[in-house]
């Protein structure tokens, strides 16, 4: 029988599945799916303005028994005093890691791990983040903690020892790695030595920083007025809300409203700006000037970057510079518009000393090719759908929504363009071929490109045999060799002279 019964099962089931598999494509190209239909999120539903200063983003998620809290704090790095560079840096970090008032730094260390909490706390270049995350049971000692942790933060001396001497470990290192010369240098050619992002930390400046200085940084930035908040968990949004009010309320000091960040940046003259360091490849990066995000033009930007060199394996500068002449792992490019100064573009990749000057001529080919034609219509649709089609990726999370909009609203966002992430996906679709060369022939004249090089000057120079291409003939024929710093003072150190 039970042969029987199968042949009668493969009879029944067989003409069911013929016309199913004759609907399978033959090539995954030829797949096809229906349109996407998502409305995102409305930040007005979680947005509360709390009576205590702060405002809120509320989202509840019972997924799982936990509670975040992220509170966004107007301040940073920009606030440092010249040549006092890192007490930002340093408050931020020991706020949490240095103890509070009624807790050494060992005991709330302690209790936290009794919790299974986490509590964290940064200072970055333009904004400060206090993050708590635990069991929601626990949430009322766990907001009792970090009202502690922000209002009255010990910074316990010998834990800012500590991490001064890991601060100074970490500054002897910086000479280890291209990559860290490489980024100072960026910072420094893009923005102009005198603009604050482009200072570095220095021995001396670490060894000035006092318990006194750190409390008077928490007094002056860490109060309600310059708090944002986003939080999401297990709670009723009923219940949560007065527990916010009461963590902000009856705030012990006053503070200041931070001054407004600085944005006068000022990119190095057009040239190529070399650093001798004895490393197996060149790094290179290719600057050019850059926008705000909240430029008219970013998205348009935003997209002639996908194809240029943001795009990853789809983009023309990988293609050409990794797939097409294999000089490289990989090559890309990013255009990432700033939120308070215009950040710039830049290509950037690595590759052996003797091709880096040619690797760096294609870049510059493929930017100036961007701008001199259209782009393909497969190369506009297939970035249109990236950035369309991974749009909900951006809510994908309870978490993720209260983070984003409480950034919209930190960042300003919101008070200018409410509707941004409902209009997103139409200015999107709106970008056509034109509009793509339009702002590529705006922003990308490779005549004015600042290109950054470390790596062995000397072969370097020298080129490739097969490849005609030297640096003095890119970006204005002008090489300027920077010397290699100290990497705890920044002192020039002495370089020996190129050989003939």
């Amino acid at each position: 029988m039970k042969p029987l019964a199968l042949a009668v099962l493969l009879a029944i089931s067989l003409p069911a599945t013929r016309p199913i598999a004759a609907e399978i494509p033959d090539r995954p190209e030829k797949l096809r799916f229906p349109k996407l239909a998502y409305d995102p999120p409305n930040p007005a539903d979680y947005r509360v303005p709390l009576k205590s200063g702060p405002i809120a983003y509320v989202v509840p998620d019972r997924t799982l028994p936990l509670v975040t809290v992220t509170v966004l704090v107007r301040t940073g790095a920009y606030l440092d005093p010249r040549g006092r560079e890192g007490i930002a840096d340093f408050a931020g970090h020991l706020l949490v890691r240095g103890g509070t008032q009624s807790r050494k730094a060992e005991e709330l260390e302690e209790r936290l791990a009794f919790l299974a909490a986490g509590l964290s706390s940064a200072v970055g270049e333009e904004s400060g983040t206090v993050t708590l995350n635990l069991l929601s049971k626990d949430l009322p000692e766990g907001l009792a903690l970090l009202r502690e942790v922000l209002s009255a933060p010990r910074f316990q001396a010998d834990k800012l020892e500590l991490y001064r001497q890991q601060t100074l470990q970490s500054l002897q290192q910086r000479n280890d790695d291209s990559s860290s010369i490489h980024a100072r240098e960026v910072e420094s050619l893009a923005y102009g030595t005198d603009f604050w992002a482009a200072r570095q930390l220095t021995g001396s400046s670490i060894a000035s920083i006092a318990v006194e200085d750190l409390r008077a940084f928490h007094r002056k930035w860490f109060h309600p007025a310059n708090f944002t908040v986003a939080v999401s968990g297990d709670f009723d949004r009923g219940a949560i809300v007065p527990k916010l009010e009461a963590l902000f309320a009856d705030w012990p000091f006053a503070g200041e409203k931070p001054p407004a960040i600085p944005t006068d940046t000022r990119m190095a003259q057009p040239g190529v700006y070399l650093v001798n360091k004895d490393v197996n490849q060149g790094r290179v990066s290719v600057l050019l000037p850059g926008l705000k995000r909240d430029d008219p033009d970013y998205l348009a930007v935003r997209v002639m970057n996908d194809i240029l060199g943001g795009g990853g394996f789809t983009s023309r500068i990988m293609n050409r510079v990794r797939s097409d002449e294999g000089l490289a792992y990989g090559a890309s490019s990013q255009f990432g518009g700033g939120t308070s100064f215009a950040r710039p573009f830049a290509a950037g990749f690595e590759t052996k000393s003797r091709t880096v000057a040619y690797a760096s001529r294609i870049v510059l080919d493929e930017i100036q090719r961007i701008a001199a034609a259209p782009v393909t219509d497969e190369e506009l649709n297939t970035t249109k759908r990236s950035l369309v089609d991974s749009f909900p990726d951006t809510f994908s999370t309870k978490g993720r929504v209260a983070g984003q909009f409480a950034n919209d609203e930190f960042t300003g966002r919101f008070e200018k363009d409410p509707a941004f992430w409902q209009k997103l996906r139409g200015r999107v679709e709106a970008i056509d071929k034109d509009e793509v060369q339009r702002v590529a022939r705006k922003y990308l004249h490779p005549e004015r490109a600042v290109i950054v090089v470390v790596g062995q000057r000397d072969e370097i120079l020298k080129g490739h045999p097969d490849h005609p291409a030297k640096l003095g003939e890119l970006s204005g024929g002008k090489v300027t060799e920077l010397p290699l710093r100290d990497p705890v003072t920044l002192e020039p150190l002495p370089s020996d002279p190129p050989k003939r």
